[in-house]
């Protein structure tokens, strides 16, 4: 006779399976079945995607961001939603964020060293004693010409100021925290999945985003647009709804593909108080076409129309990404790092079918002012983050959001254009004095990567998906 655990376990897997009828696993109008051809407002297909980002590019993010330089972000988890008042919070244990001990973190990221940003050599700002304690008489010397180059410390944080609000004028979201409350995480122990945090405050984010922060289509009323209806809007206003989509879509199968099963069930994986697993009823749930009125499948297709924008931006910025030292401190591992960047950023550049940022935001004045519609919108769905009241939700929402908001700002700012001189090589980015190169924070350089590593596992976990299906 069975054990009753043994018993009770095979019953409730019994249930699971019999709610998939057959022609919805193997046949039919499953999610998997129309996920096949193109993209759309790209030249790639599906299935080349799956081939390249899952035997090329998943193996050698995982290795990558990993490493110290990107497992380690600084971040803010208690800015206050700045667009309603709700003191919703998820009360799992899950949901809980632990920040790193100061012991933890590599040397090289603690404290603050200034950096001129195009050059490896500290800026060290040095007073002669006499400078200091000089009249004003003392500037005048005999000298024909003579100028008095001496700068202060303030200054120099003054023009560091100035530096920062004109950078800040291409970004697509908020600045990266770095106030009196950020704090630094390891990613790699805080691993993105369900955390139970569902129900009213979480449908008020997405809704949000998608009601008050997407470009919309006359008479449409319901969050998600449809698209049939999607296809009329011009290409810019498009991307912003597919890029939101299939973020919301790659969120989704992380929580599918790590999800808490009650105690009773063996599924890969182990957590306390049940196992984590791949929940196969619930990716069928939250992308079967029968529960999502047809659309599951044009959401899992914009995540791989928003994997290919990712990878067209790091293409587009890899002369800057391999001019980096990626510094922590220890410097075997900040050569490996480097090393690790160039040999994806090879892999990238090998792969012809990226997104082509060059057909949007053409057309004179109107263009332009679209265009800063789509940085503010985007912007607001940045500061909406903050709303988010599961702490681990929040933590890698704002990870993503500012990942791809520095996508957005590496393709749209016009300052890596080849037509401004910037190579489309991957070879060390030249300084040439004027002050103008594009510079990106370590927190965006982070984001960045780790938001593509989210995007590139939804991918990959795409495909076992399928292979449980089968």
């Amino acid at each position: 006779m069975l054990p009753l655990k043994i018993f009770i376990e095979f019953i409730l897997i019994t249930v699971v399976s019999s709610s998939f009828k057959p022609n919805e696993l193997t046949g039919g109008d499953h999610c998997f079945c129309k996920l096949k051809g193109q993209i759309g407002d790209c030249s790639c297909n599906v299935d080349t995607v799956d081939y390249f980002n899952n035997i090329k590019i998943y193996p050698r993010l995982q290795s990558l961001i990993n490493k110290d330089y990107f497992r380690f972000y600084k971040v803010n988890l208690k800015k206050e939603c700045p667009f309603w008042s709700d003191d919703s919070r998820c009360a799992m244990k899950f949901c809980h964020v632990k920040p790193c001990k100061d012991e933890e973190i590599p040397p090289g990221l603690k404290g603050r060293i200034l950096k001129h940003p195009y050059s490896n050599e500290e800026m060290y700002v040095k007073y002669l004693e006499e400078s200091q304690h000089q009249d004003c008489d003392s500037d005048v010397i005999d000298e024909l010409g003579y100028l008095n180059t001496t700068i202060s410390a303030k200054a120099y944080e003054e023009f560091a100021l100035w530096q920062a609000y004109d950078d800040a004028q291409d970004n697509f979201c908020t600045l990266p925290d770095d106030d009196g409350d950020a704090q630094y995480v390891d990613l790699s122990l805080n691993p993105e999945r369900y955390t139970g945090y569902r129900g009213p405050s979480a449908h008020r984010i997405w809704r949000s985003i998608y009601m008050e922060n997407c470009f919309r289509p006359k008479n449409t009323f319901d969050a998600y647009i449809s698209t049939s209806k999607l296809n009329g809007l011009c290409l810019e206003k498009r991307v912003f709804y597919r890029v939101v989509s299939g973020l919301h879509a790659s969120i989704n199968i992380h929580l599918c593909s790590h999800y808490l099963f009650p105690e009773t069930l063996s599924f890969d994986g182990k957590g306390e108080g049940g196992r984590w697993g791949r929940n196969l009823a619930e990716f069928k749930n939250r992308f079967g076409p029968e529960t999502t009125k047809g659309e599951g499948p044009s959401w899992l297709r914009n995540l791989y129309f928003l994997y290919l924008l990712e990878l067209r931006a790091i293409h587009k910025a890899a002369p800057y990404l391999s001019s980096i030292d990626y510094y922590t401190g220890r410097e075997v591992e900040d050569k490996e790092t480097l090393d690790a960047i160039i040999d994806i950023l090879t892999i990238i550049r090998s792969f012809p079918e990226h997104f082509n940022e060059s057909t949007m935001f053409n057309g004179g004045s109107q263009a332009q002012k679209l265009k800063e519609e789509f940085k503010q919108h985007f912007r607001n769905i940045s500061r909406i983050m903050d709303c988010v009241g599961c702490e681990k939700c929040k933590l890698w929402g704002k990870l993503q959001v500012q990942g791809l908001g520095t996508a957005l700002k590496i393709l749209f700012s016009g300052k890596f254009d080849e037509k401004n001189g910037y190579p489309n090589t991957i070879e060390k980015m030249p300084y040439n004095g004027n002050g103008k190169e594009f510079k990106l924070e370590r927190s965006e350089i982070v984001a960045l990567f780790n938001a593509l590593g989210r995007i590139s596992t939804s991918i990959f976990e795409i495909e076992n998906f399928r292979q449980m299906m089968r």
